[in-house]
Protein backbone atom coordinates (compact mmCIF):
# COMPACT_ATOMS: atom_id res chain seq x y z
CA UNK A 1 0.00 0.00 0.00
CA UNK A 2 2.55 2.49 0.92
CA UNK A 3 4.32 1.74 -2.51
CA UNK A 4 1.16 2.58 -4.57
CA UNK A 5 0.88 5.74 -2.24
CA UNK A 6 4.47 6.82 -2.83
CA UNK A 7 4.51 5.98 -6.70
CA UNK A 8 0.97 6.68 -8.03
CA UNK A 9 -1.49 8.68 -5.87
CA UNK A 10 1.36 11.36 -4.89
CA UNK A 11 2.86 12.20 -8.05
CA UNK A 12 -0.83 12.35 -9.01
CA UNK A 13 -1.86 14.71 -6.24
CA UNK A 14 1.40 16.54 -5.08
CA UNK A 15 1.23 19.27 -8.02
CA UNK A 16 -2.46 19.89 -7.64
CA UNK A 17 -1.99 20.26 -3.78
CA UNK A 18 1.01 22.45 -4.65
CA UNK A 19 -1.26 24.52 -7.21
CA UNK A 20 -3.82 25.12 -4.93
CA UNK A 21 -1.44 26.65 -2.44
CA UNK A 22 0.39 28.90 -4.32
CA UNK A 23 -3.14 30.09 -5.71
CA UNK A 24 -4.27 30.71 -2.07
CA UNK A 25 -0.67 32.69 -1.41
CA UNK A 26 -1.65 34.53 -4.27
CA UNK A 27 -4.75 35.55 -3.13
CA UNK A 28 -3.43 36.95 0.44
CA UNK A 29 -0.45 38.81 -1.65
CA UNK A 30 -3.28 40.49 -3.76
CA UNK A 31 -4.77 41.52 -0.37
CA UNK A 32 -2.29 42.59 1.09
CA UNK A 33 -1.12 44.42 -2.07
CA UNK A 34 2.27 42.75 -2.82
CA UNK A 35 0.87 40.67 -5.89
CA UNK A 36 3.19 42.16 -8.19
CA UNK A 37 6.27 40.75 -6.85
CA UNK A 38 4.91 37.09 -6.41
CA UNK A 39 3.50 36.77 -9.77
CA UNK A 40 6.37 35.34 -11.23
CA UNK A 41 7.79 33.00 -8.62
CA UNK A 42 5.97 30.18 -8.41
CA UNK A 43 7.67 28.79 -11.83
CA UNK A 44 11.45 28.38 -10.31
CA UNK A 45 10.03 26.93 -7.04
CA UNK A 46 7.83 24.92 -8.87
CA UNK A 47 10.76 23.76 -11.19
CA UNK A 48 13.24 23.10 -8.19
CA UNK A 49 10.23 21.05 -6.24
CA UNK A 50 9.41 19.03 -9.34
CA UNK A 51 13.52 18.17 -9.56
CA UNK A 52 13.59 17.51 -5.52
CA UNK A 53 10.94 15.09 -6.21
CA UNK A 54 12.17 13.19 -9.61
CA UNK A 55 15.65 12.45 -7.37
CA UNK A 56 13.58 11.23 -4.20
CA UNK A 57 11.28 8.81 -6.50
CA UNK A 58 14.61 7.81 -8.25
CA UNK A 59 16.35 6.86 -5.56
CA UNK A 60 13.52 5.19 -3.85
CA UNK A 61 13.15 2.94 -7.04
CA UNK A 62 16.83 2.27 -7.15
CA UNK A 63 17.56 2.06 -3.35
CA UNK A 64 13.79 0.51 -2.48
CA UNK A 65 12.73 -2.15 -5.08
CA UNK A 66 13.92 -5.44 -6.17
CA UNK A 67 14.95 -8.86 -4.43
CA UNK A 68 18.07 -9.19 -3.14
CA UNK A 69 18.21 -12.97 -3.87
CA UNK A 70 21.48 -13.76 -6.10
CA UNK A 71 21.73 -16.22 -9.09
CA UNK A 72 21.00 -15.93 -12.51
CA UNK A 73 17.79 -14.92 -14.12
CA UNK A 74 15.93 -17.68 -16.76
CA UNK A 75 13.49 -15.91 -19.21
CA UNK A 76 10.36 -16.85 -19.55
CA UNK A 77 10.22 -19.60 -22.41
CA UNK A 78 8.17 -22.58 -23.91
CA UNK A 79 9.03 -25.77 -23.33
CA UNK A 80 6.92 -28.90 -25.23
CA UNK A 81 4.04 -26.49 -25.69
CA UNK A 82 4.25 -25.40 -21.90
CA UNK A 83 4.95 -21.39 -20.86
CA UNK A 84 7.86 -21.83 -18.35
CA UNK A 85 7.87 -18.51 -16.05
CA UNK A 86 10.56 -16.28 -15.82
CA UNK A 87 12.47 -17.41 -12.90
CA UNK A 88 16.14 -17.24 -10.67
CA UNK A 89 18.40 -20.38 -10.76
CA UNK A 90 20.42 -20.33 -7.70
CA UNK A 91 24.15 -19.81 -8.06
CA UNK A 92 26.31 -23.26 -6.87
CA UNK A 93 28.23 -21.81 -3.48
CA UNK A 94 32.17 -21.75 -4.38
CA UNK A 95 33.74 -24.85 -3.53
CA UNK A 96 37.28 -23.92 -1.87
Amino acid sequence: MIRALLTIILPLLLPTGLYLLWAIAMRRAAAAGIGDVLRGLPWPWLGAVGVVLLAGVLALLSLGFGSGERGIYVAPHAVDGKIIPGHIEPVAPARP
